[in-house]
């Protein structure tokens, strides 16, 4: 008996030599499915993440195209108001709106008398106004318009400035925004990104799971 102790016949010691030579060649080549779990896993945790912010815009967009009619002047139905869902309403402009630029576009906030609503629309060809200068007044011909509705808590931050500068106007406290122009299935922009984000997130699900079950039989 030699000192490295007992030898093994010569034919297992050579099928032991190549099982330990085939599994250190498995651990040392490339996955096969081109990334790691882990970077599958941070890509899908991504994509999920976008996908809930966009939560709002998709559902709008497979929501209901006929609109809720809020009513008119002297039959207004505000219990029908249901956030991020299409909605017309006729009414008369306050006479005082707020005025920004929305990229290349002037655009007015302007509330709805008798309501607590406020209208986001672009500037009519009345309503000249440069940035720094007097705001002019709305102008005062009845509306009906149809748009996006969104409450107050719901509505997003880039809304805020309008709500509260309506509110120091003093004509109409509102609860309710109106985007006028905005309707269900159009925005297929914004759909063609939530379509390449699913995609994404499923293609990284299934990498993840591949390399999963591949350092499963590693």
């Amino acid at each position: 008996m030699s000192d490295d102790g007992p030898r093994l016949p010569d034919d297992l010691q050579a099928e032991r030599d190549r099982v330990i030579a085939e599994l250190e060649s498995r651990v040392a080549r490339p996955a096969r499915v081109g990334v790691q779990p882990f970077v599958a896993a941070l890509a899908l945790c991504g994509a999920l993440a976008l996908l809930y912010l966009q939560r709002a815009d998709s559902a709008y967009f497979l929501s209901e195209r006929e609109p809720i009619s809020l009513g008119a002047e002297g039959d207004y139905h505000f219990e029908r108001a249901l956030q991020n869902r299409y909605a017309t309403l006729h009414g008369t402009p306050t006479t005082r709106g707020a005025y920004a630029l929305d990229g290349q576009q002037t655009v007015v906030a302007l509330g709805a008398r008798d309501t607590p609503l406020v209208l986001w629309r672009p500037a009519l060809p009345t309503e000249e106004w440069k940035g720094g200068s007097v705001p002019p007044r709305p102008d005062q011909r009845a509306f009906t318009v149809r748009g996006r509705l969104f409450s107050r808590e719901g509505a997003p931050a880039r809304y805020a400035d309008a709500f509260e500068k309506l509110d120091s106007y003093g004509e109409v406290h509102a609860r309710w925004l109106l985007v006028e122009g905005q309707r269900p299935g159009a925005d297929w922009v914004a759909m063609a990104w939530l379509g390449g984000l699913l995609t994404f997130a499923a293609v990284n699900a299934w990498l993840l799971l591949r390399g999963l079950l591949a350092v499963r039989r590693s």
